[in-house]
């Protein structure tokens, strides 16, 4: 049986425009999961666990709303309460994986199709450092080629950035290559703008072990940047937004947005 799920390497670029410049790129590397073949990945692969230690695995906890109810029930629930029914299609899910026992994903991506393999839906989980999770939730048009979905932020993430702004994603179904563009708007103008690329490589132990190799700790590293960057960003003068308390709505519905060009300068 051959395996949908595989692994992709490449680099990450975050650009902040307003109030001030900053910005910082790093590698790393992440794993499109096919939810229907978790336990089978860990049967085949040594260096790969479902939902128990080893260098790298897999934890169900580690996403959606935290409990034992499996992440594809999950998924297709929030896909119901957008109105998106894709009658038991595969779900997958482009993440890092926990490494050596720690997990922090900024941000995971969920790819779900219809029964016939067409893109239906994306679900966009955002976590932030205070162990908090919201997802958006968007439907695909059919003849879309790049993806685009504009919605307005209802979830806190970094104390420098206002709730009030508008997110643009861009992005396409992951294949030999992948990209996401995200630039973040106040009043028309761009703020924030970050950009992944990434290529395609087999999921195999020989694979996980050379990316260990290459990019070590790779979900340390990017928790570590993301207060280096934080530091960085205080001791430039940008002053700080307080915590709103949580929304109780764990998930927010994007509507279907007109087809824009996102500012070229973010990415």
């Amino acid at each position: 049986m051959t395996l949908r799920s595989c692994l992709y390497r490449g680099n990450i670029m975050h650009r902040r425009l307003r109030p001030t410049t900053h910005r910082f790129r790093y590698r790393a590397f992440w794993l499109l999961l096919d939810l229907d073949e978790m336990h089978l990945l860990a049967s085949r692969l040594r260096l790969f666990s479902c939902n128990r230690f080893n260098l790298f695995a897999f934890h169900d906890a580690d996403h959606g709303d935290g409990s034992a109810t499996p992440l594809r029930l999950q998924a297709e629930r929030c896909l119901m309460q957008a109105g998106i029914d894709i009658a038991g299609g595969p779900i997958q899910l482009f993440c890092m994986p926990r490494t050596l026992g720690y997990d922090f994903n900024p941000l995971s991506l969920y790819f779900c199709h219809r029964h016939d393999g067409q893109l239906a839906a994306v679900i966009y989980e955002v976590h932030n450092t205070f162990g908090e999770r919201h997802a958006y939730v968007a439907s695909v048009a059919a003849d879309t080629g790049t993806i685009r979905h504009d919605c307005g932020k209802a979830f806190y993430v970094s104390p420098f950035m206002s709730m009030d702004l508008s997110y643009h994603f861009r992005l396409n179904q992951p294949d030999e290559h992948f990209g996401l563009g995200i630039s973040a708007s106040s009043g028309g103008e761009t703020v924030l703008g970050a950009c992944l690329t990434a290529s395609r490589h087999e999921l195999s132990d020989q694979a996980l072990l050379s990316s260990f190799a290459a990019i070590p700790l790779v979900t340390i590293k990017v928790i570590l940047a993301i207060h280096w960057e934080a530091l960085r960003l205080w001791l430039k003068g940008l002053r700080l937004h307080g915590r709103p308390q949580s929304s109780p709505h764990a998930i927010t519905t994007v509507p279907p947005s007109p087809q824009h060009r996102i500012d070229s300068h973010a990415l």
